[in-house]
């Protein structure tokens, strides 16, 4: 059976609507779906590196198959150049360049230097849905890692050209190195709701071994 592990994206949760649509077509379609929780319940000490340990504990050291949502298609696209069990990918507006994107969403380099005077700061968490506190070393640990990770395996990426909140620009600097990634722009935003039904089959036709 084709085992693949959903990643979330930032501040959501494996509730997510997103995360369950997957869930429920690919298992459909015969494919076993695990959904970790990427903050491990402790987001206000949040990492990269954390992430990582989460996305390698939950493979098991098995052949899997990553779909990841915005950070988390970052974090699937880092995993998989370090790990060569991973078969396939899909990544949905993946937030390539995390370390610099995140910074260019803050107010400017005044608001970062807040973030790392004080160690902490609110965000929303969609998840929670409420504000909940975020230590700097998010960004601190982030700036460790590649903008592109270069890794070998077969890609699928869905990109919003509405997207506000990782230009798709980025997408397809990534596919125009890599000739293992087949990228489609899609009249969408970032977070692709309405081309869920879209994207579905053709996720599962790329993924599920027949």
């Amino acid at each position: 059976m084709t085992r693949i592990l959903y990643l979330h994206g930032f501040a959501s949760s494996p509730a997510s609507g997103k995360a369950r649509y997957f869930r429920e077509h690919l298992e459909d379609a015969g494919a076993r779906v695990d959904i970790p929780d990427l903050a491990a319940g402790d987001f206000e000490h949040l990492s990269i590196t954390g992430q990582l340990a989460v996305i390698e504990q939950a493979a098991a050291g098995d052949a899997v198959s990553l779909i990841g949502s915005s950070l988390g298609g970052y974090l699937a696209a880092l995993y998989a150049a370090h790990h060569p069990e991973v078969r396939r990918l899909v990544l949905l507006a993946p937030a390539f360049a995390f370390a610099r994107l995140w910074s260019s969403t803050l107010a400017g380099a005044e608001q970062v230097e807040e973030w790392r005077r004080t160690g902490t700061m609110e965000v929303f968490h969609y998840g929670e849905n409420r504000n909940c506190h975020l230590g700097y070393q998010l960004l601190a640990d982030a700036g460790r890692y590649e903008d592109y990770p270069d890794f070998s395996q077969p890609a699928l990426i869905f990109h919003g050209m509405h997207d506000d909140a990782v230009p798709v620009s980025s997408s397809r600097e990534f596919s125009a190195g890599h000739a293992n990634a087949t990228l489609q722009v899609l009249d969408s935003d970032h977070q692709l709701l309405n081309m869920l039904d879209y994207m579905a089959p053709r996720i599962a036709r790329f993924l599920i071994e027949s």
